[in-house]
């Protein structure tokens, strides 16, 4: 049994009888535990797993869907075991009321409690009252000495146009923060779950734009949500650019196309 499924056992209080790894786990680390007692649960490490905990409590307030937690310390999380037995027709549309759902949930200032991080890529989330200085700041300008130098000039371009392209003050919505396809978990024709939550409040056209990063939410999702603002096409290319940026600095060059692609979506 490696340390992960021994930290997990002494939190709970329940030998493990079983450990194995679960798919996806690029940057944290997933074990599905089957306990002495017959539950099966998730254990997971991660950069903060207390300050996820308390991300994933917020989604679940909010009226969301989201693993309970189980047991939390400095070094691993331990969730229930949710259902994902795979999306049904009608699943779609309960993705579109679930973030809907989340993201009625609304905080007084752009940022978190806490800074977070993917992988060794910080989140900072000081608190902030303008909008595009935040994101300026704290999720373009931040990448400044981990890009290629012609790539970040592209970026800051974009940087000093923000005011002239994103809302002041959007009301700050809470956000999952990571919300793509692997994050959600679907059994039959519901949303069972939101996992790997990186969250903070912020304009809500984040996580859309997250969502169709790599996919793209059909009718039934829009239709769920509801109408997207006025110039909200013209906003994702500059909330896909940070995932964007991530990427590339946990993985490497092979991101540059992805980059390169949103910042002329952006018109940079």
């Amino acid at each position: 049994m490696n340390a992960l499924a021994r930290r997990a056992a002494e939190l709970l209080g329940v030998p493990v009888a079983e450990a194995r790894p679960m798919a996806g786990g690029d940057l944290s680390p997933c074990l599905r535990l089957r306990l002495a007692d017959g539950r099966d649960v998730v254990a997971k490490s991660g950069p903060a797993p207390r300050e996820e905990a308390r991300m994933l409590a917020a989604i679940a307030a909010s009226g969301a869907p989201a693993p309970a937690v189980l047991a939390a310390d400095e070094i691993v999380l331990v969730l229930e075991c949710l259902p994902a037995t795979g999306a049904g027709r009608q699943a779609e549309a309960d993705l579109g009321r679930v973030v809907a759902r989340l993201h009625a949930t609304e905080g007084a200032r752009y940022g978190w409690h806490a800074h977070y991080a993917f992988g060794s890529v910080a989140i900072e989330n000081g608190w902030g009252d303008d909008w595009p200085a935040f994101w300026r700041e704290r999720r373009l300008l931040c990448h400044a000495g981990h890009l290629p130098a012609p790539l970040f000039r592209r970026v800051e371009r974009l940087a000093d146009d923000l005011t002239n392209r994103l809302p002041e003050r959007p009301r700050a919505a809470l956000l999952h923060g990571d919300l793509w396809g692997g994050n959600v978990l679907y059994a039959g024709e519901r949303v069972s779950g939101l996992i790997d939550p990186a969250c903070y409040h912020g304009h809500a056209e984040v996580d859309l734009a997250m969502l169709s990063l790599f996919g793209r939410p059909g009718p039934a999702f829009h239709a769920a949500y509801g109408a997207a603002d006025p110039g909200a096409a013209e906003r994702a290319p500059i909330y896909k650019l940070w995932p964007a940026l991530v990427h590339r600095r946990l993985f490497g060059a092979g991101y540059d196309g992805m980059v390169e692609g949103v910042l002329e979506a952006a018109g940079v």
